[in-house]
């Protein structure tokens, strides 16, 4: 007869006493709960006063425990999280045998995203002590992340119009029918009788109306304040071209009015439709400030422009935020962030910047560079030329292999394509998070002492 190992399903196991001996030595889960007890979480605790009855709540460590490793091995959903303590030995050792259900996990991170996106810095600093941050040679760059919404919920405020008109005549028509059937069944059976409630038809054709015009006014609202906003730069600009004698194009007066193509969205508003590989997205434009050293983000935040030319000054802020006031030596960036205002303002900060001024080819060699900078130069001559240097190209070569592979870790190996929460203020707490994860592997894989001397 063949012979097989022997299997016993129903056979009782005496598993290990201690949870640190469940999985290998060095796991990422046990880095994690030393991790913990070094963040300072009393931004958290002070949420809880004890005054209340009832069940006492989880501890934070544990449902921070849980959040940071699900974040860290692409597990988000509260609902998954969940499961993973009953089905995951690493999230049974970090939940110690107990089990808090997707509503306590999903309400626990919502009531604390601000203290949680906050431990961003503390693990920056842990990060600064292991040596894998140094300030030399920092990149920025961003990507287009999903929102939590469908693009096919947006419409267009010309379409909203088109679309409200024919729901107000409809809304009317059924309104005159109703009203009509009304009075017919008055006469009929006499008033008070049942049968004059309104149309499922008609109550979801006014729902649907109420949403549009909100829609409607929340874009004309947007409109006037971005014009207002304007206006300042608007009136300079009509005072140069008058100056110049109206020579060339006169400035575009902002408008007040929303363009006919402009979007909103019905599930997350504050989302926008935005390019990304050759298509169109739901999403926001997320962005990110990373040390050469070991590829730690140092600095992020998520913006509702597609643009990445206004994104180079919240960098620099947060940067010299982060770090006590320090700045890198040299900042490299693609041409999607060239301005002459950016480059003087890095110059401005002590930072030599390497930032493209236009797209290149691949195949297109540039020319070495000869002779001395004509003194009348611009700043996007000085940068370009900068740039066709043996030492500029090689520095700029560099921004790829920096600022890249954050990316694809984080959207390839961690599958982290879509956010789980909405709105603008949400979106970044949560990109803070996703992060600073980021960061946590990146000091884990460093060998990094999680508990510094």
């Amino acid at each position: 007869a063949p012979r097989f190992r022997p299997y016993e399903p129903d056979q009782l196991l005496f598993l290990p006493a201690n949870p640190r001996e469940w999985l290998p030595e060095g796991d990422l889960v046990y880095f994690l709960q030393d991790v913990v007890t070094q963040l300072d979480l009393s931004s958290i605790y002070q949420a809880y006063d004890g005054s209340r009855g009832g069940q006492p709540p989880y501890d934070p460590r544990l449902m921070i425990g849980l959040l940071l490793y699900g974040y860290s091995v692409g597990v988000v959903s509260s609902r998954q999280i969940e499961k993973a303590t009953y089905h995951s030995v690493p999230f049974r050792i970090l939940s110690a045998g107990q089990h808090p259900d997707h509503d306590t996990i999903a309400a626990f991170r919502q009531r604390h995203l601000a203290a949680l996106a906050g431990l961003f810095v503390q693990v920056l600093r842990l990060c600064q002590k292991a040596g894998l941050v140094q300030l030399g040679h920092v990149s920025l760059d961003g990507t287009k992340v999903q929102a939590n919404a469908s693009k096919h919920k947006a419409m267009s405020y010309a379409r909203m119009e088109k679309k409200a008109a024919q729901l107000r005549q409809e809304v009317d028509a059924l309104l005159a029918q109703a009203a009509a059937a009304d009075a017919a069944e008055d006469g009929r059976y006499g008033q008070g009788q049942r049968g004059d409630e309104l149309p499922e038809d008609l109550r979801f054709k006014q729902s649907r109306l109420a949403k549009i015009e909100a829609a409607k006014a929340a874009l004309e609202a947007e409109a006037r304040a971005e014009a207002e906003a304007q206006q300042p730069e608007y009136d300079a600009k009509k005072a140069a071209w008058e100056g110049r004698g109206r020579r060339g194009r006169p400035p575009k007066e902002p408008l007040s009015e929303p363009e006919p193509k402009r979007q909103r969205n019905f599930t997350d508003a504050e989302s926008r439709i935005m390019p990304a590989k050759g298509s169109f997205v739901q999403g926001y434009n997320c962005q990110i400030a990373v040390d050469e050293q070991a590829q730690v983000i140092i600095a992020a935040h998520v913006t509702q422009r597609c643009n990445d030319k206004q994104e180079v000054l919240p960098l620099l802020a947060q940067i010299k935020a982060n770090t006590d006031g320090q700045m890198p030596h040299i900042c490299s960036a693609d041409s999607g962030y060239f301005s002459d205002s950016n480059i003087e303002a890095l110059e401005a900060d002590g930072v030599d910047p390497y930032v493209a001024t236009g797209r290149q080819a691949h195949d297109d060699k540039p020319l070495p560079v000869r002779g001395r900078i004509p003194k009348q130069a611009t700043v996007q001559q000085r940068m370009a030329r900068k740039l066709r240097t043996l030492k500029g190209r090689a520095t700029y070569a560099k921004r790829k292999h920096i600022v890249e592979p954050p990316f694809g870790q984080i959207k390839e190996a961690r599958d982290f394509r879509r956010f789980s929460l909405r709105g603008l203020q949400q979106v970044n707490f949560e990109w803070d998070l996703v992060c600073l994860t980021h960061n946590l592997l990146k000091l884990f894989r460093s060998g990094g002492d999680p508990i510094p001397t």
